[in-house]
């Protein structure tokens, strides 16, 4: 994998199943890069609407793990100090959902128009922030960090997403000796190719005498395939998804395997209590069985159901779930596995051996239960 990304070009195209592998690499990272792009100049003087809409997206759009960065422009990005890049790893703000980072992002959002400050140069500003987010990413997948969507928030009356050159019928602003006013000129011509190569959503709204503008980019890298000895050929973005997936697809199989498992168990263990049981009680000196049906959360009383000496009912035979419990009435003893009962008790087995002594005389019982 490539390991110099300090210069970015535009690579090739991508395939869904890279652009599907990327937005799963996103999401299991979770944040974005966000950027509030200000126009500085006076015509864009945020009125109360415009501030209350800001901080609107500030407190309730951002997430926990957001990278958010601030761009101010005009003629030129960073107008306040040229010489540093605003988004850079030294000027980002990591989002927290904390109270701290909302006043922190918004002290440093510019609500006031600068006087010093005219000539915006909006095609400057697009191919400078539209093209330093890519590098972030291209950056992440050099060094195999996970990618992120990216957002950008316009604030500006200058349009966007114009044709490469920009003549003064369509934006007068423009600084005389900009390079973006010629359409040949190799800055106008590599920004028209990063806003048709990026997969861009642009949204607006209108606000006094500027937009608001929401761009989002989906999550993406710039892909470069070269031929390799033995026919082959080596690409970036394939090997790259594959070791940023491996882990959570390997954890998602086995979730879903014991999820498919666990269904299967609750499907059997549902069907299983639908199920009666058919029970065969052999009496003392009688040839015949006596048949009874069990279903889930019946009973049969042992001796009226199952017939027992004594005329009196000495407890009951319980189903519950697919488990059988006596419970006796003491009223007369049942004698289970040697001892008499004196509290419910479960009943192991699928052969219950009782006796119901009466008068000084056993009574012995074998209940054989077939289930299913």
């Amino acid at each position: 994998m490539a390991k110099n990304c300090e210069e970015i070009t535009i690579g090739e195209s991508l395939s869904k199943n890279q652009q599907l592998g990327l937005e799963l690499v996103s999401k299991f990272s979770g944040g974005r890069d966000v950027v509030f792009a200000v126009d500085l100049t006076e015509s864009v003087s945020l009125d109360d609407e415009g501030k209350v809409r800001l901080k609107q997206i500030v407190q309730d759009s951002l997430t926990k793990g957001d990278r958010v960065y601030i761009v101010p422009f005009s003629s030129q990005v960073n107008p306040t100090n040229p010489d540093i890049n605003p988004i850079s790893l030294s000027n980002l703000i990591i989002f927290t959902n904390s109270k701290e980072d909302i006043d922190n992002i918004i002290e440093q959002i510019p609500f006031t128009a600068n006087i010093n400050e005219k000539n915006t140069d909006i095609q400057q500003a697009e191919h400078f922030i539209y093209r330093n987010l890519a590098k972030i990413n291209q950056n992440r997948l050099c060094s195999n960090q996970p990618i992120k969507t990216q957002s950008v928030v316009w604030l500006t009356d200058a349009p966007l997403k114009t044709e490469a050159g920009i003549t003064s019928d369509v934006w007068v602003e423009t600084p005389a000796n900009s390079p973006y006013r010629n359409s040949t000129s190799q800055e106008s011509i590599d920004r028209a190719n990063w806003l048709n190569h990026l997969p861009i959503n642009l949204r607006s709204k209108n606000i006094d005498n500027y937009q608001l503008s929401v761009a989002d980019i989906k999550p993406t890298v710039q892909e470069f395939c070269t031929p390799a000895p033995g026919g082959k050929e080596t690409c970036l973005v394939n090997s790259y998804i594959t070791s940023q997936l491996w882990l959570p697809t390997t954890l998602l199989f086995f979730i879903i395997i014991s999820l498919l498992g666990g269904g299967i168990i609750a499907i059997k263990y549902y069907l299983s209590l639908q199920e009666t049981w058919k029970l065969e009680v052999e009496l003392p000196n009688e040839e015949d069985k006596q048949i009874l049906n069990l279903k889930n959360k019946e009973s049969l009383s042992i001796g009226e159901d199952i017939e027992c000496n004594g005329g009196e009912i000495r407890g009951y035979l319980k189903r519950e779930g697919n488990k059988v419990f006596i419970e006796p009435t003491k009223i007369l003893p049942i004698i289970y596995r040697g001892r008499e009962l004196t509290q419910k008790q479960i009943i192991e087995g699928n052969i219950i051996r009782l006796n119901c002594p009466y008068n000084d005389r056993d009574f012995d019982i074998k209940i054989i239960v077939s289930k299913g």
